[in-house]
């Protein structure tokens, strides 16, 4: 017996079925991360069985790759697609100018670099990810094991002088040894709980030696949608300067998703 969605699910699904409303036959899509996103390419996938929708998707890490290819999406390089048509990705918290912090799944490296490799980049997410001002989720930022300890070292320093009311750091862990990104990097997360200047952090993290990149997104997202569990949704497009609500369609094959629900 199928189990209803929970409220959450449901939320994330309404997003995905409205952002697939802008891909179009040929695109080369970026694919992101996390449990967002991840309802994202299962609607996709169905799309691309059920109504011959053709496709090339760029996974953002290997475990969206793995889905990809078990939705029978084709997967193809960055390198192989050259250029993107459109990253639709989640995000751990956006703002009100559509800025972001990404890279709680860790993989804000590639999730980057694919964004900006894109025409377009739509968020979904559910409603709990908006915020007044980044900072609440804790910001990661990926650093070579090099000098990993040196680096976080420089990174508390430059926060003191930096308007944030946190400076603390973690490195992240599996269990007992240190999270691995696909590329064998580190992730240090920053405990900010408030961001007063997002653009001027992310530049000051980048300069410090070890730091590969950091999870602010800054005028990188064109469009955020965010799910109800209600099945409603709220376009928002900063170049526009729009936001629209709108309700999506209750039909969808929940066959698709028993792995999901059980």
């Amino acid at each position: 017996m199928n189990k209803a969605l929970s409220p959450v699910d449901a939320a994330k699904l309404a997003a995905a079925q409205r952002a697939v409303e802008y891909v179009q036959d040929g695109m080369r899509i970026g694919l992101g991360t996390g449990s967002t996103a991840a309802w994202l390419v299962k609607v996709l996938g169905e799309m691309v069985r059920d109504e011959g929708l053709k496709v090339m998707g760029v996974p953002t890490s290997t475990r969206t790759a793995e889905l990809a290819r078990a939705e029978n999406i084709p997967v193809v390089t960055l390198d192989e697609a050259k250029w993107l048509d459109l990253t639709i990705d989640g995000a751990d918290e956006f703002d009100g100018e559509l800025n972001l912090i990404k890279g709680g799944g860790g993989a804000l490296l590639q999730e980057k670099i694919v964004a900006t490799a894109s025409d377009q980049m739509i968020v979904i997410a559910d409603a709990s990810k908006r915020v007044d001002t980044l900072g609440a989720f804790p910001l990661p930022i990926e650093v070579i094991p090099f000098g990993w300890q040196a680096s976080k070292t420089l990174v508390e320093e430059a926060l003191i002088s930096l308007d944030v009311m946190g400076r603390d750091s973690s490195l992240r862990m599996n269990r007992d040894k240190p999270f691995l990104t696909d590329e064998g990097n580190f992730i240090l997360d920053l405990n900010l709980r408030r961001i007063g200047n997002a653009r001027q952090l992310a530049l000051v993290l980048n300069q410090i030696p070890g730091v590969v990149e950091n999870g602010l997104f800054i005028d990188i997202c064109d469009v955020v949608i965010v799910g109800h569990g209600n099945s409603k949704v709220e376009v928002y497009d900063i170049n526009n300067g729009t936001m629209e609500e709108e309700t999506m369609g209750q039909e969808v094959n929940k066959n698709l998703f028993q792995d999901d629900l059980d």
